[in-house]
């Protein structure tokens, strides 16, 4: 899951949605560095990714990329499942995108300590609309232009548009399938935390 997904099952108060997005930025143990509704929304995030990685309508989704991609074909579908939730966000969430959006933008803004390479992309992220711009299909190659550039062979992503336009309804279907149970095992791991806190 990519950063939109990620921000959507970690909890939606200022804590959460911090810790949701560190989960990219922070790795090794925490050990109070953060506040712990932080540190809470970061662990969420690393079972969320185990969740992901483990299940195997995900690897059904792996499995239709070219062996040639195959490789970095996890974060191509990363961000291809980020943009078939803002795409289809109505159906996941009870308010709408740009509100969504508006209010990461507004705590990511606020926060003074953010880790340091998410503090040099913070505000690229809230000026473009990161978030918000997963809607159009066309965006996503210019955020796996980005990601490739972070890469030690950019070039098997080179093609990566091409082969998502012929898998754009598999891929989709296989997204449909999968994000509500991702939903749900979110939602049992956040109502376990609120229970172990009262």
């Amino acid at each position: 899951m990519n950063y939109l997904a990620h921000l959507h099952l970690g909890g939606q108060r200022p804590g959460q949605l911090l810790g949701s997005l560190y989960g990219d930025f922070v790795k090794g143990r925490l050990q109070g560095a953060f506040d712990p509704e932080i540190e809470a929304a970061i662990q969420l995030h690393r079972r969320i990714d185990v969740f992901t990685d483990r299940h195997p309508l995900v690897d059904i989704s792996l499995s239709r990329f070219s062996m040639t991609r195959r490789r970095y074909a996890g974060i191509v579908l990363d961000v291809f499942f980020d943009h078939c939730l803002a795409r289809d966000w109505t159906l996941y969430a009870d308010r709408p995108l740009e509100q969504f959006t508006s209010n990461v933008y507004r705590v990511l803004s606020a926060e003074p300590q953010l880790p340091e390479r998410l503090a040099m992309i913070a505000p690229h992220m809230v000026a473009n609309d990161w978030l918000g711009s997963y809607r159009e299909f066309a965006v996503l190659e210019q955020v796996l232009r980005g990601i490739s550039r972070r890469l030690t062979r950019p070039e098997e992503l080179a093609a990566a548009m091409q082969e998502l336009r012929v898998l754009y309804e598999p891929l989709s279907e296989d997204f449909r399938l999968f994000y509500p149970q991702l939903q749900d095992f979110a939602q049992n791991r956040l109502h376990d935390r609120l229970t172990q806190s009262l």
